[in-house]
């Protein structure tokens, strides 16, 4: 290729990224279910990531301007509202199967989303990573940033099999999202790949929302989303957990289930959201639902929504991994919007948006699962009843 060539081609690339991040993204148009709204592109893809992370620009070293690091998949953000702007820290997969962070930010939460120059540089503990993934973040009363996200190393247990692996929850902390502090692993009795801390202290104690496992794939004795409290954050351990929200047979939950972001707080209660898994003939498949706690107890669930809140639509159906939806971060704004980040397939990024009234509306009026076929269809005849005016 000849320099004009290069160049030709250099800036017709640098066209098509620009057009692709500053790309307007409207809601849905359908009239939807009333709870959100879904929008008509995703916020963040592989394709988002910027072309300096990708390509060498040096004629004389890649004269046919190749891709020398290929990006395989933008998911699975923390979020937070920082001095007036949505920052996420995503999950950016590159195509040798490695996951690192990187932080992207928008005006508006919806689109124009741009990442920061460069990676987060996340310091290992005396332990190095193989992999770090699905950072949730918390803004905690103490003043810090915390980051806690999944930790995964081989399982050295099992020398011979380079499919086992054990996961931690990794802890950072941070004021600005570019200095970070490593602290210690989490430790507790369980695997954990999907550890949450809460905003506040909780009798003087940081309170951790846990998903234990008894390997890093099955869930075994684990019995739902987990609840914990530690002494000290700089040396975090677990000695006891009890299950808030329980997995229950042919249910959305049935194989496991784990909180998303940290809770937000209202007046009538604590809002979750979490992710459920169920075994499928094609797969596992992955959806979001909500359930509530009471704000002087964050273990007593007060509200708990039948089925799912948001499961795979469409294109969502389709990518690396199928069939999922996983959020681990979402933002509530001063005048009550709600920005819901969510990830599809394991390959790129949405938000659907929504308020605080319409998600304590939804949580505290919709029936919950009554977990049999019968108990189903009575719901539905009490709704029936209802707007036909006969409900004794």
């Amino acid at each position: 290729m000849n320099s004009e060539k290069f160049i030709e081609k250099m800036i017709a690339l640098r066209q098509r990224h620009e057009a692709l991040l500053t790309q307007p993204n409207e809601p849905v148009k359908e009239f939807g279910n009333g709870i959100y709204e879904r929008y008509q592109h995703p916020i963040l893809t592989a394709e988002h990531t910027p072309l300096e992370w990708r390509y060498d620009f040096s004629e004389q070293d890649n004269p046919y301007l190749m891709q020398r690091i290929m990006m395989n998949a933008v998911l699975n953000a923390g979020a937070i509202r920082l001095d007036g702007r949505y920052l996420l820290v995503c999950r950016v997969e590159g195509a040798d199967r490695k996951s690192f962070f990187a932080v992207a930010e928008s005006p508006n939460g919806i689109d124009n989303f741009r990442f920061w120059p460069e990676p987060v540089t996340m310091s290992d503990t005396l332990i190095p990573a193989t992999n770090v993934y699905d950072m949730r973040l918390t803004q905690h009363e103490d003043g810090w940033i915390y980051g806690l996200f999944c930790v995964e190393r081989h399982d050295d247990r099992q020398p011979g099999n380079l499919s086992a692996a054990t996961a931690t929850c990794g802890i950072a902390r941070t004021h600005d999202l570019v200095h970070w502090e490593r602290l210690p692993d989490l430790r507790s009795r369980s695997q954990q790949r999907n550890v949450v801390l809460h905003p506040e202290f909780v009798d003087g104690r940081y309170a951790l929302y846990t998903r234990p496992q008894d390997g890093f794939i099955d869930t075994g004795s684990g019995g739902g989303i987990g609840w914990g409290l530690c002494d000290d954050i700089t040396h975090a351990e677990i000695e006891e957990e009890i299950i808030i929200s329980p997995r229950h047979y042919h249910t959305i939950m049935e194989v496991k289930n784990g909180e998303g972001p940290h809770p937000l707080k209202t007046p009538q209660g604590w809002l979750h959201l979490a992710h459920g898994v169920r075994g499928t003939a094609s797969g596992l498949r992955y959806v979001l639902y909500m359930y509530m706690t009471a704000l002087d107890d964050p273990t007593r669930v007060i509200a708990q929504p039948g089925g799912y809140f948001l499961a795979p639509q469409g294109e969502e159906y389709v990518g690396d991994v199928m069939n999922v939806t996983f959020s681990n971060g979402w933002i509530m704004d001063p005048d009550g919007r709600v920005l819901i980040y969510y990830a599809s397939s394991d390959t790129r990024l949405h938000v659907a948006t929504s308020t605080v009234d319409r998600l304590v509306d939804y949580c505290l009026h919709t029936p919950q699962d009554g977990l049999t076929t019968s108990a189903s269809v009575e719901t539905i005849k009490q709704l029936i009843r209802k707007n036909h005016g006969t409900l004794e």
